[in-house]
């Protein structure tokens, strides 16, 4: 799978939600000020060539869809992450969490509950 940009990323976002898009759906979606027509155009293509959309057409105009689930691009980044800056520990990533108190101790009962319960 190849990296997205911040703003690729951003717009996969809201073809997932959409399920489909035309460009002016997903601009429609973005807060004001809104991205020119444009840049959603040239976002989508270079998506397209990367391989997480695809299109259908309707008299020239391109309707994209997602070919890559959500869940299947957070598995990989998160991977991605967990390897690259946490040696492949999730433990270290946790403590990570916990020590820059992103996570307070209730969550991380409530995580090993969690945990537990997907255990049995």
């Amino acid at each position: 799978m190849k990296k997205l940009s911040r703003k690729e990323e951003e717009l996969m976002q809201v073809i997932w939600d959409l399920d489909k898009a035309f460009v002016k759906d997903a601009i429609e979606q973005y807060p004001e000020p809104k991205p020119h027509y444009n840049t959603i155009a040239t976002l989508m293509k270079r998506l397209e060539e990367k391989g997480y959309l695809a299109h259908h057409e309707y008299g020239g105009s391109y309707e994209y869809y997602p070919v890559i689930a959500k869940e299947s691009y957070k598995d990989t980044f998160m991977k991605k992450v967990l390897h690259t800056f946490f040696d492949n520990s999730y433990l270290n990533m946790l403590a990570y969490f916990a020590k820059e108190e992103k996570i307070s101790p209730d969550e991380m009962k409530a995580l090993v509950k969690m945990i537990e319960k997907d255990k049995k």
